[in-house]
């Protein structure tokens, strides 16, 4: 048994390898600009190695983007149920500032959502499922900040939540179209401060959207 255990976690170990190896490559190359024969290379593996693992460069980027969702899971850790309809707001500005940290796993994210958009992808189905988890979850944070009376009268907590992440997908794509040449964090935090003002009433909004409240 224990024989058995042994070549399954160096081939785990392996494939962890692989997966932080294409992740620090993407993030700064780009995944469109990193070949497969590069990865290899790096890990000191041939690409029939590397291929045994991930038969397709599309089967890594699922994987990297799999892994990549995971980690950023744990920058949302401030939003919990208390939080307040405003420190969500300021939250999702700073964890913008985290993505920009790796840009090339932006990049990476906008290939992901791309490779998905064909139902026969095996990322369609990650993807999918990741986003739906991502917006139920949110939904249930603007949902609780409107039971406490923090949201403006007629606010529906889900579509709040998706114009959210509308805001933050939709201008990374842009960012990443303009080969990173527009201000995305600067962007970011003036649309969902555009969008706190008139959505969140005025003691609750993030400090950051004071100078855009109205009357």
């Amino acid at each position: 048994m224990a024989g058995a255990r042994g070549p399954y976690r160096v081939g785990r170990e392996r494939r962890a390898a692989i997966i932080a190896a294409a992740a620090d490559r993407f993030a700064v190359d780009g995944y469109h600009e990193t070949s497969m024969n590069q990865l290899a290379r790096e890990l000191g593996i041939t690409q029939g190695g590397l291929l045994h693992h991930f038969p397709s460069k599309q089967h890594l980027l699922l994987a990297v983007a799999e892994h990549r969702l995971d980690v950023s899971v744990a920058w949302w850790d401030d939003i919990t149920p208390a939080s307040t309809a405003g420190e969500i707001i300021d939250r999702m500005i700073k964890v913008t500032a985290l993505f920009l940290t790796e840009p090339g796993l932006i990049e990476l994210a906008v290939a992901v959502a791309t490779e998905a958009a064909d139902t026969a992808s095996p990322a369609h189905e990650v993807l999918f499922s990741r986003y739906d988890a991502v917006l139920t979850n949110l939904t249930s944070r603007f949902a609780a900040c409107a039971a406490r009376g923090e949201l403006r009268p007629g606010v529906d907590p889900e579509s709040l939540a998706r114009r959210c992440v509308a805001i933050s997908d939709g201008l990374q794509l842009q960012w990443t179209l303009a080969d990173r040449t527009i201000d995305l964090l600067g962007l970011v935090s003036a649309a969902l401060r555009d969008v706190a003002v008139a959505t969140i009433r005025p003691e609750f909004q993030p400090p950051s959207a004071a100078a855009h409240r109205r009357p």
